[in-house]
């Protein structure tokens, strides 16, 4: 695969973040789901709702920093070359993630 396919994949994942929100935003939703509309059950499932929307939020902006590091070091000629090792990352994973940062060795040692 060449830089123009992971640029496009880059870009298209980005897009996808900044423009699906899946529905109405974070802050309505907050904001509605704090009356006191159902038994204890019901409001206790709408806040769990609020604080699974915020952790995918937030989640979305940590792969959205990571894209744009991804597409920075493009545009440096660095990409593809782990972090850690400054080896090759293997274009399968490139593929799988395009805006990882590290080879699966060095991201297998990092979880043990």
């Amino acid at each position: 695969m060449n830089e123009a396919v992971f640029r496009d994949a880059l870009q298209q994942k980005r897009a996808e973040l900044l423009g699906g929100s899946g529905g109405r935003p974070l802050q309505y939703q907050m904001e509605h789901n704090s009356g006191r509309q159902g038994d204890l059950a019901d409001q206790a499932d709408g806040t769990n709702e609020v604080h699974i929307q915020l952790r995918l939020k937030q989640t979305d902006a940590k792969i959205l920093v990571a894209i744009d590091e991804a597409l920075a070091r493009l545009d440096k000629g660095t990409y593809g070359i782990c972090r850690d090792c400054g080896e090759p990352i293997a274009p399968a994973r490139l593929a799988a993630i395009p805006w990882t940062r590290v080879c699966i060795t060095c991201k297998e040692k990092q979880k043990a």
